[in-house]
Formats: C-alpha cells, structure tokens, sequence
C-alpha cells in the first residue's frame, strides 16, 4: 500500500571528512554537536488542560466517539532543551544551510531521535496554520490496518499521543512523542531545525515518528489537505475521517 507522506526536510550529503571534523569530535567547549544532548526534554512527563477542541462530535462513529464526548484538551509541552545545548552556534552560523541540515539529520540518525528541517516560510505558515486549528487525527499504518494518533500544533512544539488512549486518560494521558521547531537560524539562513523525541519507544519506532511528524506536517501546509484540517477544528459535525484516509491513499476499513 501506498503511503503519501509530503517530504518537507531539507538534505544534502556532506562529505565523508566534514561529518568526521564535525559529528565525530570529542565533546568538549568547542563540539558544535554535543553529545550531551541525550534527550530535548527532562523526564517529567506532565499534562494539563487548556482549551478543548470541539467536543459535539455528530459524525465521529468511525473512530468511536459519542457526541457527549470531550476527548480532547492542551499538552503541556515538556521542558525542551535549549539549541545552544545542542550546538555551538558560533561555529553553526559559518556553515551553509546545506551542510546545516545534512549535519542536523546526521546527528540525529540512529540516536533514539528525529532531525528534520524546514524553509522559514514554510514554518510561518505551520505558526500560523496550527494557531488557528491545534488538533488533528492521524492514521498509522501498522500490518493490516491503522492505529489512529492524536495531535497538537503549537509551536514551536508539536506532540502526538494515542486516541484510544486519550479518550480514556483525558488529560492525564501522556505523549508518545514530541516535536520542538528552532528558529534561531530562521533570519539568517531561511532554515528552522526541527528535533523529534520519541518519549515511548514501545508506542512508536523512529520510522513510524517521522513519518508522523512529516504527515502531520503536509496537512497543515498543503491547501488541500489543510481543509480537513480546518473542517476538523471548526465544523467536527461534518468532518470525515475517511478523507484523510483517502488523501494517504488508505483503504477504508
């Protein structure tokens, strides 16, 4: 089965010898990569409410919801870790956005995280885009049929947990995987870093996150696909969820 996922990370392949001089220095005062950065969060894990997505759900039967049904509230995000933790950023403002965001991926790749990037432009138009519409729905594909993942856009952070286990935890139930956008580099050289943090290894693998993140992402960008988003956070009663499986080309079970 086919699987639509709109690519929005920036790559570029660095030579072997500048990912030796950069991803393979010893940490100390002058690694621009550091390998302290073992996690983007600290280990609390809390959530808390905020405002609730629509709750008068009349035509939600497909993913199990009653019309009484209030699923849905705010994350907190956790306590991310700043980018100058991460990088040295003196020595990252001499570089191109190129070799940024090849460094950025290649750090990330086989760490337990997700390293993508975005053009500025685009991220203004997430901000924008998940400011007006915080939530949406997400089929995973898993075998034979689909796991359906809970989201919120609120940069610059995105988190993603279960439905099934949102609808019966409310706001006690905790993110699968978190997402922080930093812009620091945003001005300068039209790249915004995005780090990915799966907080449950046993919920989601690292392919199956940034698949997650990068759709997640698509339908907030794409003006097509943006309309169910907007249909989901502003009319539910007319919301289907089987045009998102058929924008992601998924069979309807």
């Amino acid at each position: 089965m086919q699987r639509l996922a709109s690519r929005i990370t920036v790559t570029a392949k660095v030579s072997s010898s500048l990912r030796t001089i950069i991803l393979k220095e010893t940490p100390s005062s002058s690694s621009w990569l550091s390998i302290r950065c073992f996690s983007a969060f600290s280990s609390q894990q809390c959530v808390t409410e905020k405002e609730a997505i629509p709750g008068d759900l009349l035509k939600w039967g497909s993913l199990g919801f009653c019309r009484t049904s209030r699923f849905a509230s705010g994350f907190k995000p956790l306590e991310p870790k700043p980018l100058d933790s991460i990088m040295d950023l003196n020595r990252a403002k001499n570089r191109s956005p190129e070799d940024l965001a090849s460094i950025w991926d290649d750090y990330h790749l086989g760490r337990g995280h997700i390293g993508l990037t975005m053009k500025a432009k685009l991220y203004r138009l997430l901000e924008q885009r998940g400011s007006d519409c915080r939530y949406f729905v997400i089929p995973l594909w898993r075998g034979s049929g689909y796991t359906t993942m809970f989201g919120q856009v609120q940069l610059p952070y995105m988190l993603f947990t279960g439905l099934e286990d949102y609808k019966a935890r409310g706001t006690q139930a905790s993110p699968y995987f978190t997402a922080s956008f930093y812009t620091e580099f945003a001005e300068s050289k039209d790249l915004v870093l995005i780090r990915g943090d799966i907080v449950f290894t046993s919920k989601l693998t690292d392919e199956e996150a940034k698949w997650l993140l990068e759709t997640t992402q698509s339908f907030y960008l794409n003006d097509v696909r943006y309309k169910l988003v907007e249909c989901f956070n502003k009319e539910p009663w007319d919301f289907e969820f089987k045009d998102v499986l058929r924008a992601l080309d998924m069979p309807i079970l």
